[in-house]
């Protein structure tokens, strides 16, 4: 039987040898909870890494991530604005309701992609002015951006910067998705600063993603405002995310973090995308700025390809996405891009 070569997610990449080391290493005995030396090490790691004094707790996953987040921000009677296509609207089985206790999503932007699923100040204004201080209307208290966004673009610090000062002009807090932050960041150069514009301050929260990009089962909530870190220990232990062994989830983290693996194995993800993007440049829906490819293929044509082992996800009825990983084998890539350049 012919092995697969896989483009459907990087959900479904193997966990790096480098994790599974660390994990060995943490397992002896040590405090419970978060109280274990590695996880007391998570908030100086991530103070380093952004350049500025930053709280960072570990959770096992990127709905947990967002949410906790996000409960912080939010008051039950508020809304987040977010995309209309965001992961935390179609992909979250309504967690941020259930977690925000009833607040809103408010949704934006353009439909199938528009954009690249990413929000503009001006189509956010276009959203909440109309209802502005109505009582009647749900009010926004927070927009929640996702860094890359659901179509693979990355916002760029003059993107990030506008809408940090429309968000403090409106007095409205910002929350960043990074499920694929590291990608996001090896395509803009390789600083999370700039990825997340932290230095500057217009992002208050970040949920930055480890799973996609070579982790087990470990993402951190990262709050740029420290005091905001005990609210979310409080809201993560109600919520039942405070595992007895969190050490394994911070081993994880921080071997992540170290001599920058989570952008080495970022910057390869993004290295066999542009593989691919190479041999069907002229069916490209979105621009390659991440791990992602939309790509234009009838049915027909995908039929052609899985025949070929070929595995990924349909997107629509003409078109398909492939997801390259911190583990797609250049000749995998190469050998996508040729058969879709063949067709």
């Amino acid at each position: 039987m012919t092995a697969l070569k896989p483009f459907l997610s990087d959900n479904a990449a193997a966990v790096h040898p480098k994790l599974w080391e660390a994990m060995r290493a943490a397992d002896q005995p040590d405090h419970p909870y978060d109280g274990d030396r590695l996880s007391a090490e998570l908030d100086a790691r991530f103070t380093a890494l952004f350049g500025r004094e930053c709280a960072a707790l570990w959770v096992a996953t990127g709905t947990a991530a967002n949410c906790l987040a996000l409960g912080t921000l939010v008051q039950p009677h508020g809304g987040v604005v977010c995309h209309r296509e965001a992961h935390i609207e179609v992909d979250e089985g309504g967690a941020p309701g259930f977690f925000l206790h009833g607040a809103k999503l408010m949704l934006c932007g353009q439909e199938h992609g528009g954009e690249g699923a990413k929000l503009t100040p001006e189509g956010i204004a276009a959203l909440i002015d109309p209802v502005r201080n109505d009582v009647h209307q749900v009010q926004p208290h927070a927009i929640a951006i996702t860094q890359a966004s659901e179509y693979g673009r990355t916002y760029t610090p003059a993107e990030l910067a506008a809408l940090g000062a429309f968000a403090k002009e409106r007095r409205l807090c910002l929350h960043m998705d990074g499920a694929r932050f590291a990608n996001a960041a090896a395509f803009l150069g390789g600083s999370a600063a700039e990825a997340a514009r932290a230095a500057s301050g217009p992002v208050h929260s970040l949920a930055f993603g480890f799973i996609k990009n070579g982790g087990m089962g470990a993402e951190a909530v990262v709050l740029f405002d420290p005091e905001r870190a005990m609210e979310v220990r409080y809201r993560r232990k109600r919520a039942g995310h405070l595992q007895c062994k969190g050490r394994y989830l911070a081993a994880q983290i921080l071997a992540m973090l170290e001599d920058d693996l989570w952008l080495a194995n970022a910057a390869h993800a993004n290295a066999a995308a542009r593989e691919v993007a190479a041999g069907c440049a002229d069916r490209l829906l979105h621009p390659v700025e991440a791990n992602e490819l939309f790509v234009r293929l009838t049915p027909g044509e995908r039929e052609a390809l899985r025949a070929q082992d070929f595995a990924f996800y349909d997107w629509g009825a003409d078109s398909a996405r492939f997801v390259t990983a911190w583990n797609t084998r250049p000749e995998d890539a190469q050998a996508l891009g040729r058969a879709i350049a063949a067709l």
